[in-house]
């Protein structure tokens, strides 16, 4: 891959982006989070100061665990436990992501943790549906969410949280996932969610690989039928690579390739989390080389302090990505989102690639494909 003509952070806010692993509850604004804290008297905020909290939020998210980075959502949600909130964090949400240059995005949130001020599910959903209209309206049409409702893998919820993500498919919702802790609580603790899902003809994806290893992949596809990996670093636990840089895959990376089964890869994340030390080292350099369907994201902008441009130029400055490389990441994404075949295909061609066209055009550089 060569990079002659280096891209810069704001030329990739003006490309054309897609999103495919994204929480809810890890984007909101600092400002949001005070003001919501206020409004429903919140008493646990570590700080009422919007950039203080701002910077609380990352470095506690840098303790290089995944368990004390999922303890920064207890702030979260914990001011979202209110139709309006739920509102109000949704619409951000999108206005964000399209102040971003993102024009498809699926993000994900568990239904089940705002409900703790007597919210039902249905009226959990519909405000964050609400909210998300409310977003892209006000973006001017410039972006499409497309939700996934998530079941937290610790509890006994997944079949509830399922059967809501079938009820409300044609009503904003795309698909399902689990998230979570990793360890001790394996995909295969919910298959009956996802022979439901398979049944009922259902999108769905899995949290798998971040903070454990193999066995998880595996069981997350070849038990439970996942469509996408949330994360799969930890694929290259069964990549060797010799001396001379010769890759030797083994049965499952093979499978995961030969399938083109997305990848949903967060880099900043990963490292705050410890799956991987740095960007340098992140196992995305190594999977894109390869040809793996990797697909570049953000999982939690707040916590990580980063936004899909931030992630793909971090990319760029380290491994010398081009617009042709981020171009691909960006179709790898379409391609692997949960709406249908001609809506991806109109995005692609009508969106994604003129954008991309338009920006290679710039740089003096021939818009074909890589």
């Amino acid at each position: 891959m060569s990079n002659p003509n280096p891209v810069t952070h704001e030329a990739i806010r003006r490309a054309p982006k897609v999103l495919l692993h994204d929480h809810l509850d890890g984007g909101l604004r600092p400002g949001t989070v005070i003001e919501l804290a206020d409004a429903s008297g919140y008493p646990d905020l570590p700080t009422t100061d919007e950039a203080e909290l701002g910077r609380w939020f990352t470095e506690a998210a840098n303790a290089g665990t995944l368990e004390r980075y999922l303890e920064t959502f207890a702030h979260t949600c914990g001011v979202m436990q209110s139709e309006d909130a739920l509102v109000r964090v949704a619409s951000e949400c999108a206005q964000d992501l399209a102040d971003d240059g993102v024009v498809y995005a699926e993000v994900r949130y568990a239904p089940e943790l705002f409900t703790e001020k007597g919210m039902s599910l249905d009226a959990v959903i519909e405000a964050v549906e609400a909210g998300f209209r409310e977003g892209e309206k006000a973006t001017g049409g410039k972006i499409r969410i497309g939700t996934l409702l998530c079941a937290m893998r610790q509890n006994a919820r997944s079949a509830e949280i399922a059967e809501m993500a079938v009820r409300y498919r044609d009503h904003g919702v795309v698909g399902f996932d689990i998230a979570g802790p990793e360890a001790g609580f394996p995909p295969t603790r919910n298959l009956d969610a996802f022979e439901y899902l398979r049944q009922q003809n259902a999108h769905f994806t899995i949290h798998a690989g971040e903070s454990f290893g193999l066995p998880s992949i595996w069981e997350a596809i070849q038990h439970c039928g996942a469509e996408r990996l949330g994360h799969g670093v930890r694929i290259v636990d069964d990549i060797k690579i010799d001396p001379d840089g010769t890759a030797h895959l083994g049965r499952l990376a093979s499978y995961v390739r030969d399938r083109r089964i997305p990848l949903e890869m967060c880099p900043s994340s990963n490292i705050q989390t410890g799956a991987a030390p740095s960007i340098a080292e992140h196992p995305i350099g190594l999977l894109t080389k390869l040809r793996f369907r990797v697909t570049v994201n953000t999982d939690n902008r707040l916590m990580s302090g980063c936004t899909v441009s931030s992630e793909m130029a971090a990319l760029a400055d380290t491994f010398g990505y081009g617009w042709p490389d981020l171009r691909w990441f960006t179709v790898n994404a379409m391609k692997s989102a949960f709406i249908g075949f001609d809506e991806r295909l109109d995005l692609i061609n009508k969106v994604i690639k003129p954008g991309y066209a338009a920006l290679l055009a710039e740089d003096g550089q021939d818009a074909s494909e890589r």
